[in-house]
């Protein structure tokens, strides 16, 4: 009887912890996976460095604020053409085109470090470039893993993708942090160009992703066809309102160097540290999500997570205890992990492969441009207020947009997995 109880408790803590066998039946998805894991340190190395960097040429939360302003447009303009184009030409190709191009910005990053330039606008134009090769790339990477695996997977997928992304936020910002305090702001990106190659070898490895036989030719017409049929699917189209209140009225990083030095008393260190705690949570919740691939009622779960998120947010600025604030950011971390993990497999599932590019193009424009503008927003505001004040108005805002939304399309409550429509 023992042994039969100890059974059942074996049965349901596995059923709770993570689902792996997307990594088990598909070799060139688990590849891709580890590749782009080992890529995401680097890349958030960089994001705190650049973060760091700019604020010790300025001393402004406004000039934080405007790295996202300028990673913005070039996110827009290249994430909406760079889906057509995923659409309509061998996917495998486009990304690594579009890789080359990121690497070739980290090699840039590094120079201007070692060459100690001193200039915010050199940084500005690096993260511009970054973010259109950027917007070309994760489109065609995103539209490959529905052809890597069956769709009762995806849900598992969407869930071990976030995890690999909230690894790197996780790890990265700290190490980043750690690098610079010790060898400088080169030592950080040059280990973001060292760490790219794992992702361009994955991609390497990968069979090639040409575009079905019906499949339009990339441009204008094609870009308008994928907008009109995210007119025509309410669901798909909450998915992005919803993102967008969270992150581009509550995205808390721009605050994260003046608080840091201002209120927290601390240094890189503590930007760090605070850039790392959403990211923690997430992996946290990522450990015991093995209940994300039952949850029929995936709108409701996105709802309920993006307004878990909006009062995270808004309660870390409600304290000047470093670790109580570092706790809430944990918890909005979470909460965007659970919130990601649905919205990724409602666009992978509801959307036709011919068309799918172009929706992970607005997908990528929204869910990376929104950040970037949350950044200009919360930086500005930081900057005419306060950084604490800065979130507890954010945290606020989320919470009213998502409840405004809700309240306009109440039937996304009702989004059944069992019969996904678009």
């Amino acid at each position: 009887m023992a042994e039969l109880r100890g059974g059942r408790a074996r049965a349901r803590l596995g059923a709770l912890l993570t689902d792996i066998r997307p990594l088990q039946v598909s070799a060139p998805y688990r590849r891709l996976f580890f590749g782009n894991s080992v890529a995401q340190l680097g890349q958030q190395m960089t994001t705190v460095a650049v973060a760091i960097q700019v604020y010790a040429l300025t001393g402004s939360s406004f000039y934080v604020g405007l790295v996202g302003v300028f990673g913005l447009f070039p996110l827009v303009a290249f994430g909406l053409y760079g889906g057509a184009i995923a659409d309509a030409m061998d996917r495998r190709t486009l990304a690594l085109l579009a890789s080359a191009g990121l690497w070739a910005v980290s090699l840039a990053l590094a120079a201007q470090a070692f060459l100690d330039l001193g200039s915010v606008w050199v940084l500005f134009g690096c993260v511009a470039v970054q973010s259109a090769f950027y917007a070309l790339n994760n489109p065609a990477r995103s539209a490959i893993i529905p052809r890597l695996l069956d769709k009762e997977l995806l849900p598992a997928a969407s869930a071990l993708n976030m995890a690999s992304f909230n690894l790197g936020f996780t790890v990265g910002p700290v190490l980043g942090a750690l690098l610079i305090k010790w060898q400088g702001f080169e030592a950080a990106y040059t280990l973001d160009a060292i760490t790219f190659s794992a992702a361009y070898y994955a991609l390497l490895r990968l069979p090639k992703m040409p575009p079905l036989e019906d499949s339009p030719r990339a441009g204008l017409r094609s870009v308008l066809d994928g907008l009109r049929f995210l007119r025509r699917s309410p669901n798909l189209r909450m998915t992005f309102v919803l993102d967008l209140c969270a992150m581009v009225l509550a995205q808390p990083r721009a605050l994260f160097p003046a608080l840091a030095f201002k209120v927290y008393g601390g240094g890189a260190a503590t930007v760090g540290i605070l850039q790392a705690a959403p990211a923690a949570g997430a992996l946290l919740a990522f450990l015991f999500s093995g209940w994300v691939s039952r949850i029929r009622l995936q709108g409701l779960a996105i709802v309920v997570s993006v307004l878990v998120y909006g009062l995270a947010v808004g309660a870390a600025g409600l304290t000047t205890a470093l670790w109580l604030a570092v706790l809430f950011l944990a918890v909005s971390g979470m909460a965007d992990m659970v919130s990601a993990a649905y919205r990724s497999t409602i666009l992978q599932v509801a959307a036709p492969d011919q068309l799918r590019g172009r929706i992970q193009g607005v997908f990528i424009v929204v869910v990376a441009g929104g950040p970037r503008a949350g950044d200009f927003l919360a930086g500005s505001l930081g900057e005419g207020t306060t950084e604490r004040l800065a979130l507890v108005l954010g945290g606020t805002a989320c919470v009213v947009g998502v409840l405004v939304a809700v309240g306009l399309q109440r039937s996304f409550l009702r989004y059944d997995a069992r019969h996904p429509a678009p």
